[in-house]
């Protein structure tokens, strides 16, 4: 699935966000979006995630150069992690859970799915745990457990390590470069970490004031 923004533009009380966004994502690849605060990083990846609509320009999902109409099913491939995760008031397990029973998936590929996301985030010793007496950074691996558990072909991710210790954040970073080696999703990130940019970025887009400047290939 390729993914191509054009001309995206958007404000927010007359205040110009993003003004003449233009790229296309094609490969399996992990590209990160960096930029000052209020650059509209997090509005981009809301914009092509499909959560809010652009005041200009198209954002273009193509499926082997077939367009791909923005309903539910394409919706199902994609899916945004935010910096903030929030958990059901039950286990670890369950939380990971929740978004396959809602679509009605039999209990034992539930329960093998769920398995195995656990154990691709680390956190397989603590499935039958409280999830609100996790730490922050677990609380973030749970949050993109619960999204991966889905096998989105997209992963848009906000600032994953942000406010998270050293260990977690190093945690995350393998978990986004596992994600490239096994050819999982394609992963859209932002970050404000130049450091973590070299160290898991194919490709670095700078927004500055609207503008998408020159990606360079890491």
């Amino acid at each position: 699935m390729k993914l191509t923004v054009s001309h995206i533009a958007k404000a927010y009380e007359g205040r110009a966000i993003l003004k003449d966004c233009s790229y296309s994502f094609d490969r399996n690849s992990t590209y990160v979006l960096m930029g000052r605060n209020g650059s509209g990083k997090s509005t981009f990846l809301r914009i092509c995630a499909l959560l809010e609509k652009p005041d200009g320009g198209t954002v273009d999902y193509r499926e082997n150069d077939a367009p791909l109409l923005p309903d539910m099913s394409l919706r199902r491939r994609i899916t945004l992690v935010l910096p903030r995760i929030g958990v059901f008031n039950t286990t670890v397990s369950r939380n990971v859970a929740f978004p396959l029973r809602v679509r009605g998936l039999s209990h034992a590929d539930i329960e093998s799915r769920v398995n195995k996301t656990l154990a691709f985030v680390g956190l397989e010793r603590k499935k039958n745990q409280q999830a609100r007496t996790l730490s922050s950074g677990e609380t973030q691996r749970l949050g993109m457990a619960r999204a991966l558990v889905l096998a989105p072909e997209i992963l848009f991710l906000d600032e994953p390590t942000a406010s998270i210790d050293e260990e977690n954040t190093r945690i995350i970073e393998s978990i986004i470069k596992d994600m490239r080696k096994e050819g999982r999703a394609m992963v859209i990130m932002t970050t404000h970490d130049n450091a973590q940019a070299e160290r898991i970025a194919d490709r670095v887009l700078v927004l500055d004031h609207g503008f998408f400047q020159p990606d360079k290939t890491t």
